[in-house]
């Protein structure tokens, strides 16, 4: 930290990805809650000049408030250790590794975490035949947040038509029923397990619009199948490397067992907004948002 009377905090969000609207209220929700910490915030959009505009701000640490390519894929995580500013959440090789589907389910394979089947698939492929049996689901294999995520129902007679915006490769991965929990991992900690009610598939409008879901916290699940969530999640934060906070998403088919838990994704820049599952959990295991916040910046360092 410098000699400032108040570290200065520099927040990125909005950025260049299909998520910027979320992140812009991560954003927004991180720098109120550092300024009521007692930190100089300057709030930063993440555009194309950001390398040049960070050497003009010269913030002690950046809380990295960015959401899907670009942010959390190792590329603005290169800039900042390029120029040795200390920074939040996880680094290059976790960043990136967690937002490629793909060969984030060979480390968690690795690690014995189960996984559901997958391939990675051209989209003309995709469009053409059934890549696997329905149900499956199509999805970027690197963007977040349910951005592009088609469900081919049961009997499905054809394959999906992909909107324009899917890129040329996508994941295409068996369809794992049952319901939605997620885990949120603060440095070796675990926090607790949520399990998400949705009316339908828990897609972006479920996970950020007001109403969009209900969160049941903390899960009323059968405590082998609740320790499980918390015991995966950690694995699969340390597995991937990373740092200061991630969230780990499962799906849970109640007829198996244990064995029908299926984990999804870890995400490394989980949301800070006001429906956001992190919160929440910090709030139900006493950390209160302003902490929370406060904690990842005295966690911020460059070599992550």
């Amino acid at each position: 930290m410098s000699s400032r009377a108040a570290p200065r905090i520099c927040v990125l969000k909005g950025g260049l990805s299909v998520e910027r609207e979320v992140s812009l209220s991560s954003g927004h929700e991180c720098a109120k809650a550092l300024r009521v910490a007692g930190f100089e915030v300057i709030e930063l959009d993440a555009r194309g000049d950001v390398a040049q505009r960070l050497i003009e701000i010269a913030p002690d640490v950046v809380f990295n408030a960015l959401h899907g390519r670009f942010g959390e894929d190792g590329c603005v995580q290169g800039i900042l250790e390029w120029l040795r500013i200390p920074y939040t959440h996880s680094g290059v090789l976790a960043s990136a590794l967690a937002m490629d589907k793909a060969r984030a389910k060979t480390a968690y394979v690795s690690a014995g975490l189960p996984v559901a089947n997958s391939h990675i698939a051209t989209k003309a492929e995709v469009m053409a035949a059934h890549v696997l049996p329905p149900p499956y689901v199509v999805k970027p294999n690197n963007e977040g947040s349910s951005v592009g995520v088609y469900l081919v129902q049961e009997g499905a007679n054809t394959p999906p038509h992909l909107s324009d915006d899917m890129p040329a490769e996508v994941m295409v991965e068996a369809f794992a029923p049952g319901r939605e929990l997620t885990t949120t991992v603060l440095g070796d900690r675990a926090l607790t397990v949520t399990d998400i009610l949705t009316d339908g598939w828990y897609d972006y409008d479920a996970k950020y619009k007001p109403g969009g879901s209900r969160h049941v916290l903390p899960a009323d699940i059968p405590t082998d199948i609740f320790d499980a969530c918390l015991d995966y999640a950690l694995r699969a934060h340390n597995v991937l490397g990373c740092q200061g906070i991630s969230r780990t998403d499962f799906r849970w088919d109640e007829s198996k067992g244990l064995d029908g838990l299926i984990l999804l994704e870890t995400n490394t820049q989980p949301g800070m907004t006001p429906t956001s599952l992190v919160p929440e959990q910090a709030a139900h295991s006493g950390i209160a948002f302003v902490d929370l916040c406060r904690l990842l910046v005295e966690d911020a360092s460059c070599d992550r």
